[in-house]
């Protein structure tokens, strides 16, 4: 779409992770947003901004994630990926592009949004936050629509129930005992999941 590289949808950004409260967001989408305590304290903090700055919230809901553009696995701003996600020989590969990054004292996250060949169109966003009780909290945000083209834009509605099951696993991703242990991993913990934007 014009200067955004193949994202499938805009404005890039639109889940707006840097800001607690999410507003406004562009019409046509389904918009969700969700927010859990993963923990309480520095040590949960510290392993929760490391762990979701290396895509663990995906990793560790049964995706494999690979750079597709030659950089490190660490997020950064504008680089670009590739989600995969399968049992046996069905495998679906998204390829997705990081439109928003934020690390601040007491929030730390990124948007991803989706390219030409993702099952959907849209932005996923997750954000570790603290509050000053010393609770750690993860917030999920995400935009979804049908893809513009292809053989996916049909499924729609079964992806949408294949996405409901896999925000589960997001919001259970970073918990308490789960959070401190962020190296790479060489296969995922869990069965791979259906696609999810």
């Amino acid at each position: 779409m014009g200067d955004d590289g193949g994202l499938t949808y805009g404005p890039r950004g639109a889940t707006a992770p840097r800001v607690p409260l999410w507003s406004a967001s562009p019409p046509g989408f389904r918009r969700f947003e969700r927010t859990v305590t993963i923990g309480r304290g520095e040590d949960v903090w510290t392993a929760a901004r490391e762990a979701v700055l290396r895509w663990e919230v995906k990793r560790r809901s049964g995706f494999a994630v690979a750079p597709a553009d030659g950089g490190g696995l660490g997020v950064r701003m504008r680089g670009r990926y590739t989600v995969t996600a399968g049992l046996g020989r069905c495998v679906v590969r998204e390829p997705v592009e990081v439109v928003a990054v934020v690390e601040t004292g007491d929030r730390c996250g990124f948007a991803y949004g989706t390219r030409r060949g993702h099952p959907v169109s849209g932005e996923e966003a997750f954000i570790v936050h603290r509050e000053a009780d010393g609770r750690v909290l993860l917030t999920l945000r995400s935009l979804t629509r049908a893809a513009p083209a292809g053989p996916w834009r049909p499924l729609f509605p079964v992806l949408l129930l294949a996405q409901l099951h896999v925000r589960g696993r997001y919001l259970r991703a970073l918990r308490d005992t789960e959070v401190r242990s962020t190296g790479p991993r060489s296969r995922p913990r869990r069965p791979p999941a259906p696609p999810a934007a």
